[in-house]
């Protein structure tokens, strides 16, 4: 399989997970200020945080009213041994949440997390409140894609990273190009002949490093480029057969800019938000119409429902899963009178006491786990050697998958006869497809 398929997929699922998480933070409310968000960026100092919390903690010993100091003594010192856990910051920072959340029950509860995002945080945060604190979070999911810059103009080039809200120069050069002027006679063919020449070899350094700086591994790092300049030379390098095919078929906006260097950089950015944010939105598209494809010309290499894909998932035909990503599918496992594991997938408002009795005894089984069939697809996925992929239904195509095809489905390796595997499997308890539509 294509590893920057996989890699892709990968980031969309730690995506998904950022995204869950927020929704339960959100949700959470505690009793007084007992909850705290502790964001530590990269390359800080965990003696500089374990320093700051004794402070904390010196200061909450004032609060007056005793439950509210206990708490949050109580969320100071379980932060304090989260931090305990790590001699140095990772790679990407550190993300900790600690404190006593309201169940739906009206009881307390201890939550504790702490963990690493997929990608680095630049932000500092410690507040405790009623509430945790999840804006910094959120900006991690708008920094899921990689777009190259190449501002190129008449005396110099700069190469640069978009990812999200950060960007990143990764090299520049200037250059002496030889400007046009009114020397007349017969050297003023030769003249024009040199500056042709020059900017010829200019714009074939740029294609040079254009290679160096977007291409790893004979794999496109980025998701998209986009050239921008004062003067034709971005026009030229994109027509250019200099320019590597590869990245010529990545251009997703040239721009005209005023300026050169680092403020044409900021101004390119501005100029290009709206086509790098239908990007991802032209991916999703083009995967749920790939889908679509298959179906039109009838080619057997598809499924959809949740039985079925589940069935192709096993078999190991599945080659890419597209999930709806707020697909409401619960996954029960039990276990009946001979002790083998059924498994079922239903929708919390379609499940009835039929799914959980023995098929054998018509007793009531005894339910081993409950799970979101999206996490379990997300912890799963690779054991059966496919790529998953989430998709929203902000598309037409999207709404369209959604409402007609149960929000999950499959593109298989090979064809699968569904009726041949329902009639080997032992498994009886799927519900019908009509449930999750």
């Amino acid at each position: 399989m294509d590893q920057q398929l996989q890699d892709e997929a990968q980031k969309n699922i730690e995506i998904w997970k950022i995204k869950k998480l927020i929704k339960s933070l959100e949700q959470a409310r505690g009793n007084g200020t007992s909850m705290i968000s502790l964001i530590i960026p990269p390359k800080s100092q965990i003696s500089f945080y374990t320093k700051m919390l004794t402070d904390e903690y010196g200061t909450a010993s004032n609060i007056k009213s005793r439950v509210n100091r206990l708490s949050v003594l109580s969320a100071i010192t379980s932060t304090q041994q989260k931090l305990k856990l790590y001699t140095k910051v990772p790679p990407n920072g550190l993300v900790i949440y600690c404190g006593d959340i309201i169940t739906d029950e009206g009881k307390e509860k201890k939550l504790n997390i702490d963990f690493e995002p997929f990608k680095p945080i630049n932000t500092k945060l410690y507040l405790c409140d009623n509430k945790f604190h999840t804006e910094a979070l959120s900006e991690l999911l708008e920094a899921d894609d990689n777009y190259g810059f190449i501002i190129m103009d008449g005396s110099g080039s700069l190469f640069g990273l978009l990812s999200g809200n950060t960007r990143t120069v990764i090299t520049k050069f200037t250059v002496d190009l030889p400007k046009k002027h009114g020397r007349g006679g017969q050297s003023a063919v030769r003249f024009a002949r040199l500056r042709e020449e020059k900017r010829h070899n200019y714009v074939r350094k740029v294609a040079e490093v254009a290679v160096q700086c977007f291409i790893t591994n004979d794999k496109v790092n980025v998701n998209g480029l986009v050239l921008a300049g004062s003067a034709d030379f971005k026009t030229d390098l994109a027509k250019s057969d200099l320019f590597d095919l590869r990245l010529q078929q990545k251009i997703v906006k040239i721009v005209d800019i005023s300026y050169g260097g680092e403020n044409g950089f900021n101004q390119a950015i501005e100029l290009s938000a709206e086509a790098l944010a239908n990007v991802k939105f032209i991916q999703e598209k083009k995967l749920i119409t790939q889908f679509f494809d298959e179906i039109s010309q009838d080619t057997g290499k598809f499924c959809y429902g949740v039985s079925d894909t589940l069935k192709a998932l096993e078999a190991g035909s599945c080659e890419i899963v597209i999930v709806y990503e707020n697909l409401d599918i619960i996954r029960y496992v039990y276990k009946d009178s001979q002790d083998r594991d059924i498994v079922v997938n239903v929708a919390p408002d379609n499940k009835d006491k039929s799914v959980s009795l023995d098929k054998d005894t018509g007793e009531q089984m005894e339910l081993v786990s409950e799970q979101p069939l999206l996490e379990w697809l997300a912890e799963n996925y690779k054991n059966f050697g496919a790529t998953l992929e989430f998709v929203t239904d902000r598309s037409s195509e999207g709404a369209q998958f959604v409402t007609g095809f149960g929000g999950i489905g499959a593109i298989l390796r090979y064809q699968l006869n569904f009726e041949q595997l329902a009639d080997e499997s032992d498994d009886e308890y799927f519900d019908d497809d009509d449930d999750f539509i």
